[in-house]
């Protein structure tokens, strides 16, 4: 990683937002998920830069060096769309490119269907674009957890969730990454492990995996990173996202069969739980997105696919970028 990248802020839809920039030309933005920042970018700024882009990765809203609003309901998907669009204004910009990962696909998704003057082209990593359902997500909460708890409804409770992970941050951090990744996945005993859905007597940390070893993509510079900054921030903004999930359907109606129209690629891993959990969207990325350029699953790899697998994903993405379709977007 550059010891060049440039530690910025700028004021965004009326919070002060820190990024981190490198390179000079068309604008990429890239988006990080839960539990993450910037730094879950910190393989391929580099080299999207150097290939003649200018590079940008925010922490969003509630992460990181960026504001972390009291208000629940600042957290919602149009406050978070808008913390785009303010960026690129801030940044002095006119359009951008979005790369998005786990909640960061999802923003970026709805950034491409609100603001398609804006947003021209787009790449979805993990999360496929998801199209708004005829159920409100506390309806399906309901109805998927009378056996199990499901993660999503587990965040709910305000405070709940906070207090598990903040007994130690970097522990949990650990367990979240190792839980969701490739390595997990291939163990005889930890695959058994997830979050995604867990017994009603566990808490969500009692759900989790915990290695032996670190991840031989996660070093432990790079776990005292990512605690550092959840330290600083604490996990209670990043959990509201989740909290919105029931409002961000109530304010979207008019999002009902929406496709996204703007060149698009999809990469997940193999291993991902999302992946399974998220099966429908995947099967029919296609006809929800026209002018998908390429869906690929890497395989053996887990739910952190830039991480986990920086070269190939790398590689895949600077092939978007000069695909023409892209090359005239921009």
């Amino acid at each position: 990683m550059s010891a060049s990248f440039a530690h910025r802020y700028a004021y965004a839809n009326g919070i002060r937002m820190h990024y981190v920039e490198h390179g000079e030309g068309p604008l990429v933005l890239l988006c990080h998920g839960w539990p993450e920042s910037w730094y879950s970018w910190r393989h391929q700024i580099e080299a999207i830069a150097a290939a003649g882009f200018r590079v940008v990765a925010p922490d969003q809203r509630g992460y990181g060096d960026t504001e972390v609003p009291l208000d629940t309901a600042s957290y919602d998907i149009l406050n978070l769309t808008g913390d785009l669009v303010g960026l690129v204004h801030a940044l002095g910009e006119k359009r951008a490119i979005l790369a998005g990962h786990d909640w960061g696909s999802i923003v970026a998704a709805t950034s491409a269907l609100l603001r398609p003057d804006m947003f021209r082209a787009l790449a979805l990593l993990s999360v496929p674009y998801l199209p708004r359902s005829r159920v409100r997500p506390a309806a399906y909460f309901q109805t998927h957890t009378l056996e199990k708890h499901f993660y999503q409804d587990y965040f709910q409770p305000p405070g709940r969730v906070e207090r598990e992970l903040e007994e130690d941050i970097r522990q949990s951090l650990l367990g979240i990454y190792y839980t969701a990744g490739g390595e997990s996945r291939r163990h005889p005993e930890h695959r058994r492990k997830g979050f995604i859905g867990f017994e009603k007597n566990q808490r969500f940390v009692d759900s989790l995996a915990y290695p032996d070893t670190l991840p031989g993509w996660l070093s432990a510079a790079d776990l005292d990173t990512f605690a550092a900054q959840f330290a600083k921030s604490g996990f209670r903004g990043s959990i509201d996202w989740y909290r919105n999930l029931d409002r961000n359907w109530a304010l979207t109606p008019f999002l009902d069969g929406a496709r996204i129209q703007q060149p698009t690629l999809f990469v997940a891993g193999e291993q991902d739980g999302v992946i399974h959990m998220m099966a429908k969207a995947y099967e029919q990325l296609q006809d929800q997105v026209p002018r998908l350029t390429k869906k690929v699953l890497l395989p053996e790899a887990g739910h952190w696919i830039q991480q986990e697998r920086p070269e190939e994903v790398n590689a895949l993405l600077l092939e978007f970028l000069r695909d023409p379709a892209v090359r005239e977007a921009r």
